[in-house]
């Protein structure tokens, strides 16, 4: 026999579990993870900023959104989840409009001249910078605190996480949904399509029309601190035409080549070669060489073709629910869209403005 639930949500990471646990205070929910253990894909290889400025206006609507939840996450952690970081970007001349774009519509940002960015991250080479501007307000978040936190609130409110159940067969008869699994079948009247870079193969199990999902590789690796510098209180700091970025990270270095290569669903790897070019980029904007990689990793990160995420009921299914596409925003914006996703799955009306809510509709992705 099934086990039975009011909503069963595929995928457990952030969005998965963030949605779980709002949904849990009004439904039975259970969440259904293919791997060992949550946060394994996406969620647990984040470069983990929350940046305000961050994204198209939808996204930025739901960043605003959701930073109240990380000052005061009531219920998920007694304190904080943000630590203060910054965000510096530098451009070269040919990045100029790359700046003034970020810049557009910003609040909160910083003008620089070449010195001034020298000052907070002294590896720049003064003489490549043609602009620069800062973000004072980024912080890092503390993802796993988050995630945690969300999986606890879960649980607290009767709902259930199963680990190692990916699914196999979706069917829906008589308005019930029923996933199988290695870990038995899951029935439902609704499902939550939170399955990350798999949530177009998700749709076609459940013979759902596919909204264009592409997942995309981004990968990062960790180098030692430059010698003779604390990288501490560094900002995060990055090429304004998106060629890598840096972070400090426990005392050392994370860089990216802020790849976007379009991929299948697959736990991501890094490529060499990308690697290597991007590393290239990043030693031409600094004064260090790059002699060791301790440590490399890829991730995928899936945007659908306006690079807004899709929150809300499939037109095409009935009780099938969509919450994908987060892209490189997930994290920083779980607050905001698991308040969505509850709302919406509940039949109320969302704090969030409708113009919010209507651009993050599936339906717009629905090609006639």
């Amino acid at each position: 026999m099934s086990q039975t639930s009011d909503i069963i949500i595929i995928g457990g990471g952030i969005a998965g579990i963030g949605a779980g646990a709002r949904m849990a205070a009004d439904a039975r929910v259970t969440v259904l993870e293919a791997e060992e253990a949550i946060g394994y894909h996406s969620t647990g290889r984040s470069a983990a900023i929350f940046i305000r400025n961050y994204g198209n206006a939808t996204l930025r609507a739901l960043n605003a959104a959701s930073e109240p939840l990380f000052m005061q996450p009531e219920g998920i952690s007694e304190d904080s989840l943000l630590t203060p970081r910054g965000l510096l970007y530098v451009a070269l001349e040919e990045h100029l409009g790359d700046l003034e774009a970020i810049l557009e519509g910003a609040t909160g940002m910083e003008r620089l001249n070449a010195d001034e960015a020298v000052a907070r991250v002294p590896i720049l080479k003064r003489d490549t910078i043609a602009a620069a501007a800062i973000e004072p307000g980024a912080q890092d978040i503390d993802v796993d605190r988050l995630l945690q936190g969300f999986a606890r609130m879960l649980r607290h409110r009767g709902g259930a996480i199963v680990n190692k159940a990916p699914v196999t067969a979706i069917s829906h008869e008589n308005g019930t949904w029923t996933l199988d699994t290695p870990q038995g079948s899951f029935s439902a009247p609704v499902i939550v399509n939170a399955a990350g870079a798999w949530a177009d193969e998700i749709a076609r199990l459940a013979g759902v029309q596919p909204l264009g999902l592409t997942p995309m590789r981004r990968s990062a690796v960790i180098l030692p601190a430059p010698d003779g510098h604390d990288v501490t209180g560094w900002p995060l700091f990055a090429c304004a035409g998106e060629g890598w970025y840096a972070k400090p990270d426990a005392g050392k270095l994370m860089v990216s080549p802020a790849d976007e290569d379009p991929s299948e669903p697959f736990d991501a790897w890094p490529d060499d070669m990308v690697l290597a070019e991007g590393l290239h980029r990043f030693e031409q904007a600094v004064t260090v060489p790059v002699t060791r990689i301790e440590r490399s990793w890829a991730g995928l990160r899936s945007f659908f073709p306006d690079r807004t995420p899709a929150v809300g009921f499939a037109p095409d299914a009935e009780g099938f629910f969509w919450l994908a596409g987060q892209g490189g925003y997930g994290v920083q914006t779980s607050p905001a869209l698991s308040a969505l996703a509850a709302d919406l799955c509940a039949g109320r009306t969302s704090a969030l403005p409708d113009t919010v809510v209507q651009a993050l509709a599936p339906n717009r992705l629905i090609k006639s």
